[in-house]
């Protein structure tokens, strides 16, 4: 699931903002963030909840007052990130699980993962996405590659809108 929750919503995020200030490397692990949290319950729970994202980003925007902009702009990506983990892992279509605590308390019994064919191709269709991250932001050279370990900023000064 490394590979699905990382390289998929790179692009996405890339595609909806397309802002040199995002850190991508807070996006990946935000989308993961849902997965990690929930995996002691062994189903989705308590962070594949719209109140759990939409809480994390009361926690940033309420911790980051009186900060730096540029602090509260990178900590940001995290619950970004996170709603990306919520569309990537299907949570949107529990409602039981999704709205949660509005459906009731309890979490319906489930899978945290799908089944192994899926997940197989989900990692597919993860690494087809850091493939085209690769090419897209010259991530096969050094000073590109060096910069997004350093920064999590991928250049796309000159990339279509």
């Amino acid at each position: 699931m490394l590979l699905w929750y990382t390289g998929v919503p790179v692009l996405l995020v890339f595609m909806v903002f397309r802002s040199s200030g995002v850190d991508f490397r807070l996006v990946s692990v935000g989308a993961m963030l849902p997965l990690l949290v929930d995996v002691p319950f062994g189903h989705p729970a308590l962070a594949h909840t719209l109140l759990a994202s939409v809480t994390l980003l009361l926690v940033v925007m309420l911790g980051t007052i009186g900060r730096p902009r540029l602090l509260r702009r990178r900590l940001l990506c995290l619950p970004i990130g996170a709603m990306c983990g919520l569309l990537l892992s299907g949570a949107w279509a529990d409602t039981a699980v999704f709205w949660w605590p509005t459906q009731g308390t309890g979490f319906p019994a489930g899978s945290l993962l799908p089944a192994p064919w899926l997940v197989a191709a989900e990692e597919l269709a993860g690494l087809v996405a850091w493939w085209c991250a690769v090419g897209l932001f010259d991530l096969y050279e050094p000073g590109p590659r060096r910069e997004f370990l350093r920064t999590g900023h991928l250049r796309i000064d000159d990339r279509e809108a």
